[in-house]
């Protein structure tokens, strides 16, 4: 079944809220750039390439209304610092503006190029899952979090509409649950076997023997190779790196941003400590208690086997390898 987290319907953007989901399926309206701007901000979208994607549309929507180029950007921009291709797709949208070209059909070329994108980074991945296989993903890398079919999830929906007998370890990734809620409402669309566990199980489950290999998204990827995804992720490296897992990131070239090299250069969001201390709006920690919510961590170059995007397979992952893809 088609799963989409937005529609274009040329003059507003419509938007499924993920925050509902799985209970409640709503779709919302947006209409200019501030309310673009909050969707991406409050998580009623969330997921690298699909905040790129809506953020494109935002930015059509501020110069549509008069607004001011560096405003409508600097709004958008200030939302979710850590995802790449948020900064990439309003470059896009800015050099369209300056050349005089036309701002639906960039961001409308935005969005195509990363479900095409996705497709090709799901072939290309499906030649590393094994005929019968447990992977384990973390957070939601499926169509919700890009303009459709997924990224890790997309790797594991390829693999299972090639014939693959694919079982997924679903991590819940605290304190948004996007595995709990998204992954598993995503997997049972498709009908693809799941079983949900707490982000903590994944260690005793590949200790077991229960885990063939790992499939994570990203959020950006620096030239040497260093992950920035949702936090946890590292740790999960670290883990598999131990139990001799493989540990696979899928990505579109639109997350790389070859202007940093190192992992220690990426800006990691920290959230409003408070979400930490909620789950669906219901208080689970002490008001008193602080709480430091990150919503993201780095993974170093050196504990991943492999990255796949849509222009093929980087293993080693080295700058060298990472550059000469990309080129």
């Amino acid at each position: 079944m088609e799963v989409r987290a937005f529609y274009w319907k040329g003059d507003h953007l419509l938007l499924l809220d993920q925050r509902k989901l799985p209970e409640e399926e709503i779709w919302i309206e947006l209409r200019n750039h501030i309310q673009v701007a909050e969707a991406i901000k409050s998580m009623a979208v969330r997921g690298a390439p699909a905040i790129g994607c809506v953020a494109a549309y935002g930015y059509l929507l501020g110069i549509r209304s008069g607004g001011d180029p560096e405003e409508v950007r600097r709004t958008l921009e200030k939302t979710r610092p850590t995802a790449y291709n948020l900064f990439y797709a309003l470059s896009r949208m800015e050099r369209a503006l300056k050349e005089g070209r036309d701002l639906e059909e960039e961001a409308r070329s935005i969005e195509e190029e990363d479900y095409r994108a996705n497709l090709r980074i799901g072939d290309f991945g499906n030649t590393l899952v094994p005929e019968e296989a447990n992977v384990l993903t973390h957070c939601n890398t499926g169509a919700l979090a890009t303009a459709g079919w997924g990224t890790a999830l997309g790797v594991i929906r390829s693999a299972h509409r090639s014939g693959k007998r694919v079982h997924v370890w679903v991590d819940e990734t605290r304190p948004y649950l996007q595995g709990a809620r998204l992954t598993s409402w995503e997997l049972l669309k498709e009908g693809i076997p799941h079983t949900l566990i707490t982000d903590s199980t994944a260690g005793f489950l590949m200790r077991e023997g229960k885990v063939d290999l790992i499939v994570v998204g990203a959020d950006r990827i620096t030239a040497r190779g260093d992950v920035a995804n949702k936090i946890g992720t590292y740790t999960l490296s670290v883990l598999a790196k131990v139990h001799g897992v493989p540990f696979y990131v899928a990505a579109p070239s639109s997350t790389f941003d070859l202007s940093i090299r190192s992992g220690d250069e990426i800006p990691i969001e920290e959230r409003d400590p408070e979400e930490l201390k909620l789950c669906s709006g219901i208080p689970i920690a002490p008001r008193k208690t602080p709480a430091y919510h990150l919503a993201f961590d780095v993974t170093p170059a050196e504990n991943v086997t492999a990255i796949i995007t849509e222009r093929g397979i980087i293993k080693p992952v080295t700058e060298e390898n990472v550059r000469r893809c990309l080129s």
